[in-house]
């Protein structure tokens, strides 16, 4: 049984916005959410998170873009939307 305030990640697909392709990375548990954006690797909505795990949060997605990146090439929109929890 996990941690009922585990945090959890989901990354998207890769998706164009204003000729620049980028992705989003959600990030949530129980009581909070916030989601940012790759590759900038900057919050762009918080829910809850404090301005130090905001920095916390920043710094993963600096950390481990190239890993990010990957994922969100990967993700199959479809495969997605079937997959049941």
């Amino acid at each position: 049984m996990g941690d009922k305030n585990e945090l959890k990640m989901t990354v998207s697909p890769v998706v164009t916005r204003d000729g620049k392709q980028l992705a989003y990375v959600s990030f949530s548990d129980d009581n909070r959410s916030a989601e940012g954006e790759i590759p900038e690797c900057i919050i762009t909505m918080n829910k809850g998170f404090t301005p130090e795990e905001v920095a916390c949060l920043e710094d993963y997605m600096r950390v481990n873009r190239t890993e990010l990146k990957k994922m969100a090439a990967s993700v199959n929109v479809m495969n997605a939307f079937m997959t049941e929890d």
